[in-house]
């Protein structure tokens, strides 16, 4: 994994995406959203996971762009997607591919912009 990341000024902005699909299985859900970031255009840097009690997971890709997290709600079979991108195209080709996976995704929302345009009063 090739993990050279191109420095970028960009403002501070991130795109949300926010849904549900219906598919629990630990290596299933790696392979398809492994390869729905692959085609996005997105640079993964990391992949983890952590096996919870009664068979429950969460995992995440650490991306140059941000990050993918999934957790899985196993008594009800449904795992939550949540993705946050600095890059709205790549965002935007994400959902785009995952409308042509063979399990749905049930989006809660289009994706979301969230910025913060600093002020000359900000003291972070």
């Amino acid at each position: 994994m090739n993990k050279h990341i191109e420095a970028k000024d960009l403002p501070p902005q991130v795109f949300n995406l926010k849904g549900w699909i219906k598919l629990i299985d630990e290596k299933q859900l790696q392979l398809v959203f492994n390869e729905l970031l692959q085609k996005a255009g997105f640079k993964i840097l990391d992949f983890s996971t952590h096996q919870f009690p009664l068979n429950g997971f969460t995992a995440y890709w650490l991306l140059a762009e941000s990050h993918l997290a999934l957790h899985t709600f196993a008594q009800s079979g449904w795992c939550y997607v949540e993705l946050t991108s600095c890059n709205r195209s790549k965002a935007e080709r994400f959902k785009t591919y995952a409308a042509d996976l063979s399990y749905v995704i049930r989006w809660v929302s289009e994706i979301t912009e969230y910025s913060c345009e600093p002020t000359e009063t900000s003291h972070l």
